[in-house]
């Protein structure tokens, strides 16, 4: 894979500023997002009124923890527009949730705070490598779902051309790349391994794409994954974050020079690791629960907000801003089976050591009487598709599993293309257990 370095002069002067000079910029931001957010929501006015916390209270950066937490059912139980800290006509956009496990969650933006978005956008396509000039193919879904348009604005942010495909049409998606030879690809890990087999299926080998560098995000991915879609494409594969209530994506993002975890963009987003059963702080480097402040949005600032996602924070390296572990497990897509916790990416792993097994895969969870059982929905490969291969590639899954993870599962050998392809965020666990 090619050097992508940054050359001199590609970062901005707060990617390489002190921690002294970032802790006191944040500082500054952090007290201003409070009081706005306390003078100009209602919501937050009477939360914070309610634990006894008035923005001067926060002399120092740990003073936050003085404040309380934010959560996504406070965004449903405000809905539509109840968190808002300008008056509705001061949005410039509103996205949403796609709202399939209750109401959706809606969030606004100021016509700064999209400058702010296509900013941080800009900066994680530069850190992933990327430079004014390249093709961008986005391949996020447009829409409400903040993805496709967040990518799109920080890619013509940096001077890139792009090509707004949004997911779907995947057979069509890699004839375009064929013809426009775009540099970088953003989409989900999982829509890309469909991306690939069609790849595969047209008879063009991907390594011989103009690609150079993927960026994906969305969903939890593995490192495991990373080298499958680098070995495939001969690209680098970058990770990117972030969350619609707090941003969209582009809140951190690796660099492509070292890929050893996401730099958080410190001077907007604000990071909190907390023990995710009793809130307390946890110092960096334990793992807990990600909690994020916002530094400088106006239309809806978010403070202490609990994102669920499971991970630790670090010191910079290739950036002076810290940098969190690649997350590969949210605490609420945490299955407990049996007494042991799974996340659906130790899953992935273990599939993606057997030779004979695609990384198409889904878990059903069901119950029989008192006991939870799990079963792990997987494709084989054309070459592994006959009766003896099918019974090895499935023990040898299992035995992985019950190693590595700790429970017995059963496997459901499929066929190639059997299991229904994600265009967007893939869903991975199917939990028929009774309700209740």
């Amino acid at each position: 894979m090619k050097s992508l370095s940054p050359r001199p002069g590609d970062l901005e002067p707060i990617e390489t500023a002190s921690r002294d000079e970032i802790a006191a910029l944040q500082l500054k931001r952090m007290k201003w997002s409070l009081t706005h957010a306390y003078e100009n929501s209602a919501f937050y006015r009477a939360r914070f009124d309610s634990v006894g916390v008035h923005p001067t209270d926060l002399k120092t950066l740990s003073d936050l923890a003085k404040f309380p937490f934010t959560t996504k059912s406070d965004l449903r139980d405000t809905y539509p527009f109840g968190m808002f800290a300008v008056p509705r006509k001061k949005l410039s956009r509103i996205h949403a949730s796609s709202g399939t496990t209750g109401k959706p969650t809606v969030v606004g933006y100021t016509a700064r705070d999209i400058e702010t978005w296509a900013d941080v956008m800009a900066r994680s396509i530069r850190a992933s490598g990327g430079r004014a000039g390249d093709i961008v193919h986005v391949a996020y879904g447009y829409g409400l779902f903040t993805g496709g348009l967040g990518a799109h604005y920080g890619a013509e942010r940096l001077g890139c051309t792009v090509v707004p495909i949004s997911g779907g049409m995947t057979e069509r998606q890699v004839s375009l790349m064929n013809d426009f030879k775009p540099r970088i690809i953003m989409v989900t890990p999982s829509y890309m391994l469909s991306i690939l087999d069609e790849f595969r299926r047209q008879g063009i080998d991907p390594r011989e794409s103009s690609l150079a560098v993927g960026i994906f995000g969305a969903e939890p991915w593995t490192n495991a994954m990373r080298l499958e879609i680098e070995q495939a494409f001969n690209m680098h594969a970058v990770d990117i974050y972030g969350l619609s209530e707090v941003m969209g994506p582009g809140v951190a993002n690796e660099c492509v020079e070292t890929k050893d975890g996401l730099h958080i963009w410190e001077d907007h987003f604000y990071p909190e690791i907390i023990d995710p059963v009793t809130g307390e702080v946890l110092p960096d480097g334990e793992m807990g629960e990600l909690v994020f402040t916002t530094l400088t949005k106006e239309g809806l600032p978010m403070i202490r907000y609990r994102t669920r996602d499971l991970t630790r924070l670090l010191p910079g390296t290739a950036r002076s801003m810290r940098r969190i572990e690649k997350i590969t497990g949210r605490s609420d897509d945490m299955i407990i089976l049996r007494g042991v916790n799974v996340f659906p990416t130790q899953i992935e792993e273990q599939i993606l050591k057997c030779r004979n097994l695609a990384p198409h895969f889904q878990i059903e969870l069901t119950r029989q009487g008192r006991m939870d059982s799990m079963t792990v929905h997987v494709e084989c490969i054309p070459h592994g598709a006959d009766p003896a291969s099918r019974a090895a590639s499935a023990k040898e899954l299992a035995h992985h599993i019950k190693s590595v993870v700790g429970v017995s599962t059963r496997i459901e050998i499929r066929d190639p293309d059997a299991l229904a392809r994600s265009e967007g965020k893939a869903k991975r666990v199917i939990d028929n257990r009774p309700k209740g």
